[in-house]
């Protein structure tokens, strides 16, 4: 399967303050507050929903095709991506603005001050997906991601006029959408994505119900944290899959991206939902037990014995054949 992942691509600056913000503060004189902390650590990860979850295709093979609006400073970004398989041909490069970016301090007391700084991110709604479509022959499938709202407005506005299939993941973004915005997202998607806490937002922001939703999509995907993920559609019976067995818990950061990832790359080699879902299970747990949501490796023989230990020997031998 060809599928066009859009949504937003940004770097995070996290840096360490080793000291208490609150001790800094003076409460009368918030007005006029003009500080400066001096750091001792400063990590630079990769991010942004669109690029963590062509990433995690990239591990499991599959070259998803990254669709977002980035800065001249995308360079370095785009190296990596290409060599970890992404195909970055229709990432549109800003002539003003730099890539989107997070900037965090936290202090000893885990309390943080940060800043996002949405850049080039808001050229997203300039992109048209039909010369993408036409460069690489067809798309199977497009992802609509958390980005620009008038671009997630756009892409899926252009995917139904052109008959091409899409998944609504309005993810984060929900908060900031209006109802009119979220129905318009949803209404004919071939799958639609949200956690639990998404999933009560959706439902009061557009007023519909679960049946009514329903009647506007396909397939619903609800991931559920540590309780696995739960799929529903009027044309198959629900279905319930358990998380996979993580060694750690390093950082949850990204691990909704990497079910994508694997969700999608498993149906792209024709497996069915509940193995797709193990798929995706698995590559989240990799997510969880790194620091930073592009810093896993999948190496295939691994894989697919977590997978047999978790999901049993039928599930082993079908991914092994493809990854």
């Amino acid at each position: 399967m060809k599928i066009a992942v859009t949504g937003s691509i940004a770097t995070d600056h996290l840096m360490h303050f080793p000291g208490r913000f609150a001790t800094q503060l003076m409460p009368d004189q918030l007005d006029r507050v003009s500080l400066s902390f001096l750091v001792d650590d400063l990590v630079v990860r990769r991010g942004g929903v669109a690029a963590n979850i062509a990433f995690g295709m990239g591990q499991l093979g599959l070259r998803g095709i990254l669709v977002g609006a980035v800065g001249n400073d995308f360079a370095d970004y785009r190296s990596w991506l290409e060599r970890h398989g992404v195909d970055c041909g229709s990432v549109h490069v800003s002539e003003y603005a730099h890539t989107s970016r997070f900037v965090c301090t936290t202090d000893d007391d885990m309390c943080q001050i940060a800043s996002f700084y949405a850049g080039a991110m808001s050229e997203a709604r300039n992109i048209e997906l039909a010369p993408v479509d036409a460069r690489v022959g067809g798309l199977d499938l497009v992802l609509v991601g958390a980005n620009d709202p008038e671009a997630m407005v756009r892409h899926t506005a252009e995917c139904r006029q052109r008959g091409l299939r899409f998944a609504a993941d309005p993810s984060q973004q929900l908060a900031r959408m209006t109802g009119d915005q979220v129905r318009l997202l949803i209404d004919g998607a071939a799958f639609l994505f949200t956690n639990e806490y998404e999933k009560t937002l959706l439902e009061s922001k557009t007023g519909y119900s679960e049946d009514e939703i329903l009647d506007r999509v396909e397939i619903r995907v609800t991931t559920l944290g540590k309780d696995g993920v739960e799929i529903v559609g009027h044309s198959i019976g629900r279905i319930h899959v358990e998380c996979a067995t993580e060694s750690a818990k390093a950082d949850p950061t990204g691990v909704g991206d990497g079910f994508r990832a694997g969700f999608l790359t498993a149906l792209s080699w024709g497996l069915d939902l509940q193995r797709a879902a193990e798929v995706g299970n698995l590559l989240a747990t990799y997510v969880l037990e790194t620091v930073g949501t592009q810093e896993y490796t999948v190496d295939k023989t691994e894989f697919v014995k977590r997978l047999g230990n978790d999901y049993g020997h039928e599930a082993a031998e079908l991914v092994s054949a493809h990854l």
